[in-house]
């Protein structure tokens, strides 16, 4: 399919600076008519005036999805249930809401009869596999339009003097030229000063969280209801899903919690420098592993981390629509059952302190574990356990091996003669 024969292409449309150009810019070289697809993933005010946008910018026409409360229960919290975080820190805010995004953006493409999908992801980031990689998997058919890997803007700046040139209104400016993507689980934030990680980023950046130190110097105690893996409930009030992460993100806002800047290794091959604010988000990963914590065996608990971490690689790789990711889900499902139960934390100047767990499937017993006198567990048992558990460590030092890392002198096994 050459650029003369594309006709209809649906386009993935935030209003921002990328996608804003991407409009005249697609009608300019394929030719074709435009359709801006939104979604409404809890980004809030950046919708307002949205459709105005598009039809200026020379779009045909803007359909906008509503995808909150599926966000949250179908993608969000299967994430939080299998405990997925990327690199020791990302909550995956973004990873999580592109498959979504571009299934419907399939969905509309099918409804309004377009032969192409666009989106405005660069070349060097993972967005462009994200979205690519779900349209591949849904439609095929499809012909992909990615302008990044095409025109001849290469920055920020490029693209701010073609939106000028073609009188399309934009926020972003050379003094301030952040790039940020915003859902209703976080707020990402790139470029600018960032692109130098030993810079400290500007207070002003943040959007939903105050500094730890500006936060109010009384704690704020709160209480999470979690049913089979997933939070139902603040304080006693059941909540949709949407509207819980969106009530817990204003909360830990005001208590400086969820806050990460880190440096992370893309899917393309290069290293990264961003800052993510996830409020509600950390609060809810911290309060899920309590419960899971109570509930859970050491055994299973231990093996489901490691795949935790396969998890959140193919959530930041877009392989959401995947075979091992669905088989992935199969097993955190089935460890998520007993996950049912009560957590107390204590959120204070970002720190989050749980102070109280419960669950009817609780494997913790008092009366197992007291220093006390009790008729459940003998200590003396305790002997035979560690010198079978030790044997190991036993047969290694009478054999004289070297213990490995340790600069010292070889023990003295003389002692252990034979009758």
């Amino acid at each position: 399919m050459s650029k003369q024969n594309v006709k209809k292409v649906v386009l993935a449309y935030s209003g921002g600076l990328d996608t804003s150009v991407i409009v005249p810019w697609l009608k300019e070289n394929y030719g074709c008519e435009v359709v801006c697809f939104a979604a409404d993933v809890g980004q809030g005010k950046e919708l307002d005036g949205l459709e105005a946008k598009a039809i200026a910018s020379g779009a045909s026409q803007l359909v906008v999805h509503d995808l909150r409360e599926e966000l949250a229960e179908d993608y969000i919290f299967r994430m939080l249930r299998a405990g997925a975080i990327y690199e020791r820190k990302y909550l995956l805010g973004t990873s999580i809401a592109r498959p979504l995004i571009a299934k419907h953006q399939v969905d509309v493409a099918h409804d309004v009869g377009a032969d192409a999908l666009s989106h405005g992801a660069t070349g060097k980031g993972n967005d462009q596999v994200r979205f690519e990689l779900t349209y591949t998997a849904l439609d095929p058919r499809l012909k992909v339009i990615a302008p990044w890997r095409e025109w001849e803007i290469r920055s920020r700046e490029d693209a701010i003097a073609y939106a000028k040139a073609h009188n399309v209104h934009v926020k972003a400016t050379l003094k301030s030229i952040y790039s940020r993507d915003a859902n209703l689980w976080h707020i990402s934030h790139e470029g600018g000063l960032l692109e130098d990680p030993w810079q400290e980023p500007e207070e002003s950046m943040f959007q939903i969280s105050c500094a730890p130190e500006n936060a109010p110097d009384e704690p704020a105690y709160i209480e999470i209801e979690f049913e089979s893996g997933s939070p139902v409930a603040i304080n006693g009030e059941r909540l949709s899903p949407a509207t819980l992460i969106t009530r817990l993100n204003t909360l830990g806002g005001t208590h400086g919690i969820g806050r990460a800047d880190m440096v992370e290794g893309r899917l393309v091959g290069m290293k990264s420098h961003g800052v993510y604010e996830t409020p509600g988000g950390t609060i809810l990963v911290a309060a899920h592993r309590e419960v899971e914590s109570l509930v859970l065996d050491k055994d299973t608990m231990h093996y489901k981390d490691t795949l935790a971490i396969k998890y959140a690689e193919l959530v930041y790789n877009g392989m959401w629509f995947s075979p091992l990711r669905e088989a992935l889900d199969a097993f955190m499902d089935s460890t998520q059952g007993p996950v049912t139960g009560f957590v107390r934390l204590k959120l204070y100047k970002g720190n989050i302190i749980p102070v109280g767990r419960k669950s009817p499937f609780s494997l913790y017993r008092e009366d197992f574990a007291t220093f006390g006198q009790e008729n459940v567990y003998d200590q003396s048992d305790a002997e035979g356990f560690i010198h079978l558990y030790g044997l190991p460590l036993k047969v290694r030092a009478l054999n004289g091996l070297p213990i490995s890392g340790l600069n010292m002198p070889k023990p003295d096994y003389s002692r252990f003669k034979r009758d």
